[in-house]
């Protein structure tokens, strides 16, 4: 059986997404790292002042109940503390000595992350982040169920006439 498949985007934004993790927990591996790559996130944020779960979800790209989720497996890997904030109404966070370490250790990483994903537009001619980016806004403004939607309605009326 021959079938024609040509991937959608769902599909690859997974596969790359699954390639990139694969590789980012390969390389923690090679530098005997026990590191959950989801942590990245949170750690970027408190390291740049972020104090609440809505501060880190306001700096990243995902949803509170995600970023509350990595949250509770740092509370429990010793690398965050909670502590009271000002106002009273929510409770603060904070790195332990350890998430601090564990931040200190990452940063250098990171930045080779970053200049591989340099490397990684070169070769392919495209701004992928910036891509991304501007994807991720286009999506914020019209989902993309009003976008199936609209596209439905577009092929009815191609249809019709």
């Amino acid at each position: 059986m021959d079938i024609e498949h040509k991937p959608g985007l769902g599909e690859l934004l997974r596969y790359v997404g699954e390639l990139v993790d694969q590789g980012a927990a390969e390389r923690y591996r090679a530098l005997q790292m026990d590191y959950r790559p989801r942590y990245t996130p949170v750690l970027r944020a408190l390291g740049a002042g972020a104090e609440t779960v809505t501060d880190i979800t306001n700096s990243s790209n995902l949803t509170q109940g995600a970023i509350s989720q990595t949250v509770g497996l740092m509370l429990k890997d010793g690398l965050v503390a909670r502590h009271a904030v000002d106002d009273g109404r929510k409770s603060g966070l904070r790195l332990t000595q350890k998430g601090k370490q564990l931040l200190k250790t990452l940063e250098p990483h990171w930045e080779i992350t970053f200049a591989a994903i340099q490397k990684l537009e070169d070769e392919i001619g495209y701004p992928l982040l910036q891509v991304l980016e501007a994807l991720s806004a286009v999506l914020e403004r019209q989902g993309f169920a009003d976008r199936l939607e609209a596209a439905a309605k577009d092929r009815e009326v191609t249809d019709a006439g």
